[in-house]
This record gives C-alpha cells, structure tokens and sequence, in this order.
C-alpha cells in the first residue's frame, strides 16, 4: 500500500491508519489497547490534539483529527503514541524491533456527510470483522464515547466534530450518529473501502481539486478520480515502485516509525 505524506491544512481533518509490523496482532490484548488510548489522551493534554473519533483493533489503529493552527500537532501526537506503545510492549514482552509498519498513513476527508461515512466506516470495524454485531459491543472506538460523552476525561472534542457535520449542539451529533451507524447496519454496508486507507484525499469534486492544489508540488502524479459526488485523489499506478525495499530493509534494533512535518 502506498505511504502517502501528509501535508499540513490548517483545518483539515485527517483519517490516519497505522498497521502493526507485519500485520502482526499485537494489540490482542485489551490493556495494550487501553496503553494505546492512554497515550492518545496524554497528546490531546500536551499538544491541544483535535481528536474526532477514533478505533483501535488487534493489529491497526485508526484516528481522526483536525489540523489545528500548529503543523507539528499530528506528527508529535503520532510520535508519542507509537512509541509509547510499542515500547511499553516491547519492555513488558522482552521483545525487540519495531511494532508499527514504517509509518502511518492519512487520508484528508470532506466535512460533512463524506465525515459522516468516514466515522461510521471506522466504528464498523470490529462488525466486518465479525467480533461484534454492533459497535456499542467494542469498547476500543469512539462511537459509545459519542453516544455517551463523559463529563471528564474525554477524548473527543464533540463540539469541534459537531461544527464539522452541521450539527446544532451535541445532542444533535448523538442522535444522528446512531440513525447513520443504525442505518449503516440494516443496509449491511460492509468490507474494506480503500479509499480512507489508500487516498490522499476523498470528498467532492471541488473539495479535491482545491486539496490538491494546496499539495503543490506535493500533487504532482496525483489523480482525481471518482463520480456521483464522490472523489479520490489518489497516487497514479506504481507511483512508489522505485523506492520499495525488501520486507526486513526498514528495520531498526529498537521499535521503529517515521515521522516529520510532511507525514
């Protein structure tokens, strides 16, 4: 899968993916999840992390953010909670090497109903697996945080992701994100959607022309593509041949990932 660099918006929303090394399940167990959300939270308290929803499965993670004024707020809340984790494991395991693939990926994605299908597709998760029949069942990801937000200790900012979708007040976010995910689920909408872990950008048509023009230089062999009101940008067909490695040739003695402020 293509590694896409992330490009600093000021107040665009990114869906980030981040696999395990080898797709290996090592967040199988419930207290490295929870480790993982720890550390999530810890970077909203450090860094102001606009966090909007979030999923955390056996072997990847997805979170999604808000570009806020600062560029270096996403690369520093991903340092943290990459290493963090893999070296909290790592110790507890008396394990080395790296935990995560080489480095996360980020999907920009369009406010509105393109966030909407973008939440519930995270929330859904663990339901396309077939570990759970409704999210509300999987503790690890944000949907019963916005049916129920917590008076303390939250970790999603409800009133941001409530601008982002037009809704008038909390309430209003919560009934209409349990009609979408009810919805979802009566049309048995299922399997993997490539486009919020492989794209730079999905949304309208307008709303990637104006992301890829923002690119810049960045832009250049990427295509939009797409109908119906709903586009990608994406990496032209063997847009990273050049620069693939063997499987073992990014490896580092300690737990690796890379990070800086074009990720």
């Amino acid at each position: 899968m293509a590694r896409a660099n992330r490009h600093y918006i000021p107040g665009c929303v990114w869906h980030i993916t981040h696999r395990c090394h080898k797709k290996e399940f090592l967040l199988r167990f419930a207290q490295d999840r929870r480790r993982w959300l720890r550390w999530l939270f810890e970077s909203k308290k450090r860094f102001g992390t606009c966090i909007l929803n979030y999923a955390v499965t056996s072997n990847h993670i997805h979170l999604l953010i808000k570009d806020g004024p600062k560029a270096e707020v996403i690369p520093q809340t991903m340092q943290l909670i990459a290493g963090r984790t893999g070296q909290e494991y790592n110790r507890r395991k008396n394990r080395r090497g790296a935990f995560w693939e080489d480095r996360y990926h980020a999907t920009a994605v369009e406010a509105g109903h393109h966030l909407i299908q973008c939440m519930v597709y995270m929330d859904l998760n663990m339901v396309r697996a077939g570990v759970v029949t409704h999210p509300s069942e999987w503790p690890f990801s944000g949907y019963n945080e916005i049916q129920h937000p917590p008076e303390r200790y939250s970790l999603i900012d409800h009133g941001s992701l409530a601008d982002l979708l037009g809704m008038k007040n909390v309430e209003e976010l919560r009934r209409g994100y349990k009609e979408w995910t009810k919805d979802s689920l009566a049309r048995k909408v299922g399997g993997r959607e490539s486009r919020w872990t492989e794209s730079i950008a999905v949304g309208s048509q307008a709303f990637l022309e104006k992301t890829k023009a923002e690119l810049g230089m960045k832009a250049m062999g990427r295509e939009v593509k797409g109908s119906d009101g709903v586009y990608e940008l994406r990496e032209s067909d063997g847009a990273y041949t050049g620069n693939l490695v063997g499987e073992n040739g990014g490896l580092r003695p300690k737990n690796t990932y890379f990070w800086n402020l074009s990720i």
